[in-house]
């Protein structure tokens, strides 16, 4: 989440040209699937295999909504700013408040009460 962060903020800084786009995608590209993984393990090492494919299709469901949200609000500040920076930006301060939670993370297997 990190690198995305450094990513976008390396963007919104640069000057708007081809190259500048194809950078950013390319760094996007590369950082957006790996965390998929590791997330699913994540969810199997704290709650167990039994529940993967529930809980990991609620982590799931849930990114989607957030993508939903994300693309109606830069709607929104498009019309109302005319520009999407401020998006931008919002974009990278959700990127380090979700690399600041990671740190907190401890692999520990939750027992469930069945």
């Amino acid at each position: 989440h990190l690198l995305r962060a450094l990513a976008i903020t390396a963007f919104v800084l640069a000057p708007p040209d081809p190259v500048s786009v194809l950078l950013f995608a390319t760094a996007i590209g590369l950082v957006w699937l790996p965390t998929v993984p590791l997330t699913s393990a994540l969810v199997a090492t704290l709650f167990g295999p039994a529940h993967l494919a529930t809980l990991y299709g609620t982590v799931f469901l849930a990114h989607q909504g957030g993508a939903f949200v994300g693309i109606l609000l830069g709607g929104r500040v498009f019309d109302l700013t005319g520009s999407y920076v401020p998006l931008w930006w919002a974009a990278v301060g959700l990127a380090l408040l979700s690399a600041a939670a990671h740190l907190g993370v401890r692999e520990r297997r939750i027992t469930l009460a069945v």
